[in-house]
């Protein structure tokens, strides 16, 4: 099975080697041009793997590279840029993402931040299949964690949501080439979607009760 991986950092990183270590043919490796990307450059080379860097992803050469790469599976692995229509109709197999939340909570950019601003006592991950919304693809598969009360979204990603999503990742790959992946529609009357947790929402509100202004004093840690 031909592999494309799209993604940066850390993740796509262990998510590349987690593959490689199992021996799966990953046919070429997108990353952003910038520092985001270093990490996953470094791994390729040392590799021998095909690597390429658009500026983004509706870059008009990258949708020649897939065709000449002839993917049956393309994998994000942490990815902050829209893949274009265009592109998911490439692979034979599908477009599959990692999403950490338990979809379809928590849709968007910052899922991990809002589940523990809004005081979740549970969240998880999420592989799906991609579609042209966001994070509305039929779900593969799930898992679910617990919110610790002294969890901060670093906490809880590096500790949990990060080695728990990799192996989800290489277990959604297994599931695939034993053709049986699920696809699961998302209910989306249960849909949440909220914005990117940023210096336009971190602001403290100290008139709302202590255990809100402590839940976000976590969710935006870092």
């Amino acid at each position: 099975m031909r592999i494309i991986i799209v993604g940066q950092g850390l993740f796509g990183e262990k998510v590349l080697e987690a593959l490689i270590e199992r021996r799966e043919d990953v046919v070429g490796v997108f990353s952003p041009p910038d520092k985001r990307g270093e990490s996953m450059k470094e791994l390729t080379e040392r590799l021998g793997i095909a690597f390429f860097r658009p500026t983004q992803m509706k870059n008009p050469e990258v949708y020649d590279i897939y065709v000449k790469l002839r993917p049956d599976l393309v994998m994000l692995a942490f990815v902050t840029d829209i893949i274009p229509r265009r592109l998911l109709d490439i692979p034979s197999l599908g477009t599959i993402c990692y999403h950490p939340s338990l979809l379809p909570r928590h849709r968007g950019a910052s899922a991990i931040n809002w589940a523990i601003i809004m005081g979740d006592t549970h969240t998880g991950l999420t592989i799906f299949w991609v579609d042209k919304g966001i994070d509305t693809g039929p779900l593969l598969l799930q898992k679910e964690v617990e919110i610790g009360p002294n969890d901060t979204t670093g906490s809880l990603y590096f500790n949990t949501l990060f080695p728990l999503g990799v192996d989800a990742m290489v277990e959604a790959v297994e599931l695939i080439k034993r053709g049986e992946a699920p696809r699961i529609a998302q209910d989306d009357s249960k849909a949440t979607y909220e914005p990117p947790c940023d210096d336009r929402v971190a602001a403290l509100d100290f008139e709302k009760p202590i255990i809100d202004v402590y839940n976000f004093i976590r969710g935006c840690d870092p």
